[in-house]
């Protein structure tokens, strides 16, 4: 990237749901447009989010922050959220862009603060869908919002029975996992939006425009053409797939009991119905290509394709996302390319965070310099600049780091990746260590057998310090509620450390 020329435009197109596999070159999802980016840009073959589900890891997207750091847990619209808005002090790196005298659009889904829209925070007075009154402040004592739907909802099962791709479930809405529609979620709308803002964008002014499309979120429905591009003889369910998971937590198995009621072939049909959403995704996003290639605006602006969190598909007998950690709900798509980008059809094998993509924007707009020491403003992410150039950081990240607090359903989680072992600690059960160079599928849990012990007690030590570094209270030392198998002290001298580096 030329520093001497305009500011690069930047364009954000992000799926939400859509697991990283998906964008392999000859992999399990036909996606012609995508590799064209490719070819023009960087791909991150390790890329994960922070959390997996919608809002936390939007957040962190926009802030480059965790959600210890940025406040939001879980999804913020449900009356039972324990946040609903962004901690005080929180900057979006739209905001900054705004500042800078950059063109702000939005299009599509937020779901990063119930109190506040992206016209709070940079983004407008080009948005869609409009905003009007739909943020305000929540209450902070319990109400009973989440029951009005429930209670007057016409389509509510009450008695057993189900039909092919359905699920069962007396008491709450009839839920099918696949079918065909030709305009999912709306995603056509959002991007036939931003078309029209890109027919007319000046080409003098830099713009930043985030499109969020809803697909391949379940349930999977799309349109037939998209379906066709996948013979049902091609469709192979994960080797893990055929995991019982009897070493593994309980809610891990009752979550997969749901899914357990729909056969094999309909499970081959929910992955041929999830690869064919994000054939239809890809083909939305080509859209998109084509106004910038006509207009001659590639070469100006830097395009970012990523999605918000993965899906299991199938992996380990589960669907879509939850509390289950395994690599598939975390890994996501990842490629930035066009707009002089050097490193022209590279592949990035290092480990890259969500969280990063907040420095690199400002960096690529020359807001901020960004340097392995220090910023203006914190990040907990960092810069991928010199990965588009062609570079490797000194001392890159070797590992990854997640956090929740459960997906609705609470429960306290917190993991580690490295490249030997997947380390799992589970507040509401037991702890989970996977041996990924003999289990890559983590399909055997070795939590209990001694040879580990060693590693457990390093892999706690790592989290403690993570938790620590990243304002993460994870420190009560009540009996019944710090089941851990070692406990926070045993990092004592890390703030003596930190307190060193600063000076």
């Amino acid at each position: 990237m030329d520093s001497g020329k305009r500011k690069s435009n930047f364009l954000i197109f992000m799926t939400d749901q859509q697991l990283g596999t998906t964008q392999q070159s000859k992999g399990p999802a036909y996606m012609p447009n995508l590799e064209r980016l490719k070819r023009h840009g960087v791909t991150f073959q390790e890329a994960y989010c922070p959390s997996p589900h919608c809002c936390p890891s939007r957040a962190s997207f926009f802030s480059g922050l965790y959600p210890s750091e940025h406040g939001i847990w879980n999804n913020i619209d449900l009356a039972d959220a324990f946040s609903h808005g962004l901690n005080d002090g929180i900057k979006l790196f739209s905001e900054d862009l705004k500042e800078a005298g950059y063109q702000m659009y939005f299009s599509g889904k937020w779901h990063v603060s119930a109190e506040e829209g992206p016209g709070d925070r940079g983004f407008g007075p080009w948005i869609y869908p409009p905003q009007e009154g739909r943020y305000k402040p929540w209450k902070r004592t319990p109400f009973m919002g989440d029951w009005d739907w429930l209670l007057e909802e016409d389509d509510i099962a009450l008695e057993e029975g189900r039909r092919e791709g359905e699920i069962s479930r007396i008491g709450f809405p009839q839920y099918s996992q696949y079918g065909v529609t030709e305009n999912p979620f709306g995603d056509g709308d959002v991007v036939s939006c931003a078309e029209g803002w890109l027919e007319n964008v000046s080409k003098d002014e830099p713009f930043c425009m985030y499109v969020g499309t809803l697909g391949p979120h379940d349930p999977y429905f799309v349109p037939q053409q998209y379906l066709d591009l996948y013979p049902d003889e091609s469709i192979v369910l994960p080797e893990s797939w055929k995991d019982r998971m009897l070493d593994k937590p309980n809610l891990y198995r009752r979550t997969r009991e749901r899914f357990d009621q729909l056969g094999e072939a309909e499970q081959k049909r929910s992955l041929k119905h999830y690869l064919a959403f994000c054939s239809y995704e890809d083909a939305l996003f080509g859209r998109l290509l084509d106004v910038l290639e006509r207009r001659e605006l590639l070469e100006d602006t830097v395009i970012l394709y990523v999605s918000d969190h993965g899906d299991y598909a199938g992996a380990h007998g589960l669907w879509t996302k939850g509390l289950p950690c395994f690599k598939e709900a975390y890994h996501i798509c990842s490629v930035m390319g066009y707009g002089g980008i050097k490193a022209e059809g590279g592949v990035v094998s290092h480990r890259v965070s969500l969280l990063d993509y907040a420095p690199t924007f400002l960096e690529l707009a020359g807001i901020l310099e960004v340097d392995d020491v220090e910023v203006k403003r914190r990040f907990s992410g960092r810069s991928l600049k010199p990965f588009l150039e062609g570079n490797i950081p000194e001392k890159w990240r070797s590992e990854t780091y997640t956090q929740s607090n459960g997906n609705e359903c609470y429960g306290i989680q917190r993991s580690i990746f490295t490249d030997e072992y997947h380390f799992v600690f589970n507040g509401f059960d037991f702890d989970e260590l996977y041996d990924l160079k003999k289990d890559p599928d983590c399909m055997k849990n070795v939590i209990e057998e001694h040879e580990y012990e060693a590693v457990i007690y390093d892999l706690y030590k790592k989290l403690w310090k993570f938790a620590y570094l990243h304002r993460d209270a994870l420190g009560d030392p009540y009996i019944t509620t710090a089941l851990a198998w070692y406990g926070p002290g045993i990092i004592r001298g890390v703030k003596r450390e930190k307190k060193k580096k600063r000076e």
